[in-house]
C-alpha cells in the first residue's frame, strides 16, 4: 500500500527517520537519479557497495518510511522513489509557513507544476 500524506506528526516523523542512515540516504539518492523506471535491488547494492542483505534491509526501511515504491516485473522487482509522499511530507512540514503572512517561499504543490 502506497502512503502519500503524513496523517499526523508521528506519521511525518517516519519518512525522515528512514533517511537517518548514511547508507539509506545513499540508496535514496541513487534511486532519485534512477528515474521513473526504477532500479533493481542488485543494481542498487552494487552501486552503493552494499552486501545484498544489507541493501535489502535499507530498501525495506525506506519502504516502511513511505519513501519508496516497489513494482514487480516478472521475477524481479524495481524500486522507485515515491515522489508523491515526498511532496506530501514537504507540504506537511511547510503547511503553516510564515504564520499565514505573505512570503517568498515556494509551495511544493505549485512548484512542480510550474505555477507560482
Amino acid at each position: 500500500m502506497e502512503r502519500t500524506a503524513p496523517r499526523s506528526t508521528a506519521g511525518a516523523l517516519e519518512s525522515p527517520c528512514a533517511l537517518s542512515s548514511e547508507s539509506r540516504l545513499d540508496v535514496f539518492r541513487r534511486l532519485v537519479r534512477g528515474g521513473p523506471d526504477g532500479l533493481a535491488a542488485g543494481d542498487i547494492a552494487r552501486h552503493c557497495r552494499l552486501p545484498a542483505p544489507i541493501c535489502s534491509f535499507h530498501l525495506n526501511e525506506l519502504g516502511e518510511g513511505g519513501l519508496l515504491r516497489c513494482c514487480r516485473h516478472g521475477r524481479s522487482q524495481a524500486y522507485t522513489v515515491n515522489f508523491r509522499a515526498i511532496r506530501a511530507l514537504l507540504g506537511h512540514l511547510t503547511e503553516h509557513c510564515c504564520s499565514a503572512e505573505e512570503c517568498d517561499h515556494e509551495d511544493p504543490q505549485t512548484a512542480e507544476s510550474g505555477q507560482l
